[in-house]
């Protein structure tokens, strides 16, 4: 053969290999699908919308039987939600039981669900609190009743506010005394069992928060250069900022072996400040071309993320909460994005 030829070869391998490697990257983003409007296309009508906009990741809030019907053969990943309200409940390890048969192992030949979210967003001083880290195993021993524990991580999904004040630069991310009672023993359980955090992170709460010191750039991907310096990781985006300080907290807490899962970041297109639709759009096109680089201290390894949400929901309560659709309940899309 000759060299030309070897040379050629090594070409199509190399391309091939980048192809594959962009593929798998590729498919790093997610939309989530809340139900919470009574103008929304119906289940089925969700998911060919999906397929045809190529998003092939997905995360619902609740077993709605209809959705799980419809994504049957479908390929789209699933985050599979625990509604806060049902948490007590699965304290019972029958209850958890009969729950993992009835939506988890009733579907799991053809659908491909990735993660069970055991609740969302709990205060750590919430009533409820006390009942996510039980129905957790619950749901956990269940799963490995069912032979599905290989396949379907458990976790929880929370929000930003468990970390302290102190939280800046993101190296100095720790838990707040409060969250840590609650988080601590969910990051021993996650460890364990190689399931990742859910974490819901949103610049643009962090920025309407602190308007002062926080310039509307940073918060959209925008900023021209570097922002904040902090040792060996310089930051051009709060979005990398916010996910790395939630990484320096799970260290502190021994939770270094954990991975991140973005399961909800968004921006509003009305309804609130600096809500608007060039905003958003802005915001979602960046975030998706983004996550593929991963974060300064987690360089390139791709973020899994879920954009929030498929649709505006109408029952969500007045102002920007109803405004943060990639489509109008009518499927038009509000923004020009490519899901690669």
């Amino acid at each position: 053969m000759s060299n030309k030829n070897v040379v050629a070869l090594l070409m199509l391998a190399l391309g091939l290999l980048l192809a594959g490697t962009e593929m798998t990257g590729a498919q790093s983003v997610g939309v989530c699908y809340g139900r919470n409007g009574n103008n929304l296309p119906s289940q089925a009508e969700v998911i060919e919308l999906f397929k045809a906009n190529s998003i092939g990741r997905m995360r619902i809030y609740d077993p709605d039987q209809a959705t799980l019907q419809a994504l049957r053969g479908s390929n789209i990943e699933l985050i599979l939600g625990v509604p806060n309200d049902n948490l007590q409940a699965l304290t019972d390890a029958s209850m958890a039981s009969n729950w993992v048969q009835n939506n988890v192992a009733a579907f799991s030949s053809d659908v491909k669900i990735k993660y069970i979210a055991v609740g969302n967003e709990v205060p750590p001083g919430d009533a409820k609190a006390p009942y996510v880290l039980p129905a957790m195993q619950n749901i956990q021993n269940a799963l490995a009743s069912a032979n599905l524990q290989g396949q379907i991580k458990v976790s929880t999904a929370v929000k930003s506010d468990l970390l302290s004040e102190g939280s800046y630069p993101p190296s100095n991310g720790a838990f707040s005394d409060t969250a840590s009672q609650f988080i601590n023993p969910i990051i021993s359980f996650l460890v364990n069992n190689g399931s990742p955090l859910l974490a819901n992170i949103y610049p643009y709460f962090s920025y309407t928060g602190n308007m002062q010191s926080i310039d509307l750039a940073y918060a959209l991907f925008t900023s021209p250069g570097v922002v904040v310096t902090d040792g060996a990781y310089q930051y051009q985006n709060l979005f990398d900022a916010l996910v790395d300080t939630l990484y320096s907290a799970l260290e502190r807490a021994g939770g270094s072996s954990l991975a991140i899962v973005v399961s909800e970041s968004g921006w509003p297109s009305e309804g609130g400040t600096a809500a608007s639709l060039d905003n958003a759009g802005t915001y979602y096109a960046n975030l998706i071309s983004h996550v593929n680089q991963g974060t300064p201290k987690k360089a390139g390894q791709a973020i899994e993320a879920y954009l929030f949400a498929m649709f505006d929901e109408n029952l969500k309560d007045a102002g920007f909460e109803q405004h943060f659709g990639l489509f109008t309940p009518s499927k038009q899309p509000k923004y020009q994005l490519t899901f690669p």
